[in-house]
Parts: C-alpha cells; sequence; structure tokens
C-alpha cells in the first residue's frame, strides 16, 4: 500500500463523510480540512484555486486532485484497495452490478429525494420554502426505499458477497433518512445497524462530525 498522505476537505455531512468511512476502511493516513459548505470557506481564492466548483468533499493525494463522493470513493479503492481491506469487484459483471447500485442510490435517494428535503427543508432560508416538494420528495424516498428492502432480504451486502462502495452509499442515505424520521423497514434497520457496528464507520463518523464547521 502506497503511504502519501491523502488530504480531505469538508466535514459535517453524509457526502463528506462517505469518503471518509472508504478511508478508514483501506486504513489510508489521511488529513482532514473540515470546512462546511456555507461558511464562506469553500468561496475563497485558495480553495477556489484548487476546487473551482466550491463544493465539498475535495481529496487530493500525490496523484490528483478530485471531487464529488461517488467518484473520490470509488477512486480511493481502486488505488488502495485489497481484498483484506475494500476493493472492486473483479469481474465485469461484479463491477456492473455494484455501479447499478450505487447509481440507484445516489441517483434516487440522495440527489432526487433526501436532498431535495434537505435544499428546501434545512435549507430554507437559502434556497426557499417548498413544502410539497419536501412531503413528494419523501414519498419517492419511501418508494425506493421499499425496493431496496425486498433486495435486501436475506442479504448482508446491497451488491455481491462483500462489503463495497455500494454499502457505503446505501448506509450513509439511511443515516440521513433516520436523521430525517424516516420508520425504516425491519430488513433496513437490520442492514444499517450491521454496518453501523463496523469499526472504520465508527471511527469515520466521528472524525466527519467532531471535525465539522457549522452547516
Amino acid at each position: 500500500m502506497e503511504t502519501q498522505k491523502t488530504y480531505f476537505w469538508g466535514a459535517g455531512t453524509m457526502r463528506t463523510f462517505r469518503p471518509l468511512w472508504v478511508a478508514e476502511e483501506l486504513g489510508l493516513t489521511y488529513e482532514l480540512f473540515g470546512i462546511g459548505p456555507r461558511t464562506g470557506e469553500t468561496q475563497t481564492d485558495e480553495y477556489t484555486r484548487r476546487n473551482p466548483k466550491q463544493k465539498i468533499p475535495y481529496m487530493q493525494d500525490a496523484h490528483m486532485g478530485l471531487s464529488e463522493s461517488v467518484a473520490i470513493s470509488r477512486y480511493l479503492i481502486a488505488r488502495h484497495g485489497s481484498p483484506e481491506s475494500l476493493c472492486l469487484p473483479d469481474t465485469l459483471e461484479g463491477r456492473a452490478r455494484e455501479d447499478e447500485w450505487v447509481s440507484y442510490v445516489y441517483g434516487e435517494l440522495d440527489e432526487t429525494a433526501l436532498y431535495v428535503m434537505r435544499r428546501h427543508g434545512d435549507l430554507e432560508t437559502i434556497y426557499g420554502e417548498a413544502p410539497a416538494a419536501v412531503t413528494s420528495a419523501k414519498a419517492y424516498a419511501e418508494k425506493h426505499l421499499g425496493v431496496i428492502s425486498q433486495h435486501l432480504q436475506g442479504k448482508e451486502f446491497l451488491a455481491g458477497d462483500r462489503f463495497g462502495l455500494a454499502d457505503v452509499m446505501l448506509v450513509s442515505c439511511l443515516d440521513w433518512a433516520v436523521r430525517y424520521r424516516f420508520e425504516l423497514s425491519d430488513e433496513l434497520a437490520r442492514y444499517r445497524d450491521a454496518h453501523q457496528q463496523r469499526p472504520a464507520y465508527q471511527r469515520a463518523y466521528a472524525v466527519n462530525y467532531q471535525n465539522a464547521a457549522k452547516v
């Protein structure tokens, strides 16, 4: 495993949590700058030179800089992963199945539902009140949580037979959903509780929130 330090910018959200969880699973040496998305820190000239999108999370290592939680996480797994820690599926079919679930969780739960609720709930002073949109987004999330709950019947992992990026994505969204007072099915609650017991999850969760600026 390479020993160069990895640097992360951003803390305090589920999107910043994901790459930190991956880093902990991989046993990486890293440094976190716990800036928030709406504290002004992403708007500085220094940060904008690093990431013109002015978004978090952002990662820098000896090879490249990268934004977006899925891209960062997949890159770290591909570069540093191993069967003893966390790795990409070793077949084309396995990678395609993982991509399917990662895309589904991110597209249907994160972007289309939970972030709409955040935008017009937690951040309504910025984006405006839209109670109908929040209600609709919650119903949409519940529909897709039902699909995932059925899929997880008798399964420990979302895709394949070992812990992977799809699980990082789903557990982070389930945590987000619980924060928004969703009632998880017994199957989803069982699945979430099991993965919350992972030591890397617990370390990353502490780091992500203890180092968070006000968001």
